[in-house]
């Protein structure tokens, strides 16, 4: 740990979205931050005036990990997803302030046992109690998809009884320079000139948000106040889909009608990447008590430093000749696969409605 008045905080996948606004919110309460990260992304520029250091790093190579992590006051993990990275972090105990390392809401099981790996469609998705708390069951088993790899990364960490470790749960996270950015699936509506979007089941599906200010903020107490505990971090405005998109095209200042129809998506029709048979909402009351957590801002004040982002690293984008697929890699894929973009279909389900009144 620092031996001086400064305090220093090592992230490692530090130019991620979380990473990026972890490092700025903790550089600008005083913290002396380390950067690491595989040399993939160009970071954050904010971040040029602060005491901010980057550093390339194979999260496999454990022992350059260990060099790098052990002094600190803070060891900040955005990307652990699995038992062995546990393993890692658990060898820093007596070597470092604390450790926050950043899980999933989607480790959480429904009341009949399903969680969000498994679910084919609406019939099967999980019910879930409203609000999920931190003591409800999360997902045990040994398959090796992501929700039960990361509730198995959190079991192995919270064995280490004697090493501070704070385990973060977001929800559907949206901030700068995030490959799966969420809301361009509206982004790209309203770039496109479309004049309607159409939401299924009324469009009142709500699954948690989770601005990265805010989970920023939640790192930072639990670094000042270490402790072992597992703590639920989104926002608290546990917004619907369709607020979510009146929030987007607002900040576009683009007119936009929000079409909604009742019922679960028709194929594609209606799917959005919030939309959720059951509600999926995370509780805050935990940090509220254990942190003295306030909420720094809510989704509407927020999404618009993601959605900036996003046009403009699109614009570059294309000046280069890519295409937004480029940007949101993660995000191409899933679209592609639920048909995410299928304007044909919404136009035709437009006009049917249209005739019929």
């Amino acid at each position: 740990m620092a031996t001086d008045t400064t305090r220093t905080a090592m992230i490692i996948g530090g130019t991620g979205q979380i990473g990026a606004a972890a490092a700025r919110r903790l550089a600008h309460d005083g913290w002396s931050v380390l950067v690491a990260h595989r040399g993939q992304h160009s970071g954050d520029a904010a971040l040029a005036d602060l005491d901010v250091t980057t550093i390339r790093l194979d999260r496999d190579d454990t022992d350059a990990l260990l060099e790098h992590a052990r002094g600190h006051d803070l060891v900040l993990d955005t990307v652990a997803y699995e038992p062995r990275h546990a393993d890692q972090l658990a060898q820093l105990d007596g070597d470092v302030g604390s450790l926050v390392v950043i899980s999933t809401g989607s480790v959480y099981t429904g009341l009949d046992g399903g969680y969000l790996d498994i679910v084919t469609g609406p019939e099967d998705f999980p019910d879930y109690p409203i609000p999920l708390r931190e003591t409800d069951e999360t997902v045990d088993n040994d398959e090796q998809t992501y929700s039960p790899l990361k509730a198995a990364m959190e079991r192995r960490l919270l064995e280490t009884e004697s090493l501070p470790v704070s385990i973060l749960r977001p929800g559907a996270i949206h901030g700068p320079f995030s490959p799966a950015l969420r809301e361009w699936f509206f982004i790209k509506r309203a770039l496109d000139h479309r004049g309607r979007v159409v939401l299924s089941d009324d469009g009142s599906n709500r699954f948690s948000t989770s601005s990265t200010v805010n989970i920023a903020e939640l790192v930072k107490l639990c670094a000042e106040q270490p402790g072992h505990r597992v703590l639920n971090a989104v926002d608290e405005d546990a917004l619907s889909v369709a607020e979510i998109a009146r929030a987007v095209f607002a900040i576009m200042d683009r007119e936009v009608e929000v079409v909604t129809f009742p019922g679960p998506p028709v194929e594609s029709l209606g799917s959005t990447p919030w939309t959720v048979a059951h509600p999926l909402i995370l509780s805050m009351a935990a940090a509220t008590v254990e942190l003295g957590y306030r909420q720094p801002t809510n989704y509407a004040d927020s999404v618009g430093a993601a959605v900036d982002w996003a046009v403009r690293e699109v614009e570059l984008a294309q000046r280069r000749g890519d295409g937004w697929e480029k940007v949101f890699p993660t995000m191409a894929a899933r679209a592609q696969a639920d048909g995410w973009f299928d304007y044909a279909a919404e136009d035709a389900f437009l006009r049917d409605r249209i005739t019929a009144r």
